[in-house]
């Protein structure tokens, strides 16, 4: 098995992923719900993906190397419209962390990812969203004290620090809250139903 070629053709999805990402940016329309463009990337990477760990099994750091594990982990975050693909690369990336294989961080990323789209409260803190206020912050998560203690377990900074990161992200990448607060929250509840999220 050639891990080379496999390596940068992972690297390739997440670059493709990425340069999109900054062309929306570039011209103020991430945060503007799911772009079409972008969901549809999404699909097709996380299929390719999806046939190179039915080959190889999970893209650890000694099969890929660092850049293509992190891309793999990239291009799996990025499948929202995929939960079944999510959550078994959920599995996978949890048994490289334990093997020392694949980061931590990126695990947390992706738990809280999912429990977010099941609305379960987030154990790490690293999803955000607008609130009422129009402020962006974390989503729905347990337990103050416990979720900084996970993170500092993890290497991550306090939520309080990520949380000002993130709103300065925010105003750096022009995003601004829906105008709309309730009707958004619907259509996420909507969008959750349609690709088998939550029933």
């Amino acid at each position: 098995m050639d891990y080379n070629d496999i390596a940068r053709k992972i690297i390739e999805l997440k670059n493709a992923d990425m340069e999109l990402r900054d062309k929306l940016i570039q011209n103020g329309q991430l945060g503007k719900g799911f772009n079409e463009k972008m969901e549809q990337l999404h699909t097709i990477n996380a299929g390719i993906l999806n046939e190179i760990i039915d080959k190889i099994g999970y893209p650890t750091i000694d099969k890929v190397g660092k850049e293509a594990n992190e891309g793999a982990w990239l291009v799996i975050q990025h499948s929202i419209s995929h939960p079944d693909f999510m959550k078994k690369c959920a599995k996978m990336l949890k048994i490289a962390v334990s093997e020392s294989n694949a980061s931590p961080k990126n695990l947390a990323y992706l738990t809280d990812r999912i429990a977010v789209f099941e609305n379960r409260p987030q154990l790490f803190g690293t999803q955000f969203d607008w609130d009422k206020s129009k402020e962006l912050s974390p989503n729905f998560y347990d337990d103050l004290k416990k979720v900084n203690q996970r993170r500092k377990e993890i290497g991550l900074n306090t939520l309080e620090e990520q949380t000002d990161i993130m709103r300065k992200q925010a105003k750096n990448e022009n995003h601004f809250p829906p105008v709309d607060f309730e009707k958004r929250k619907l259509d996420v509840e909507h969008w959750k139903r349609k690709v088998g999220w939550i029933k």
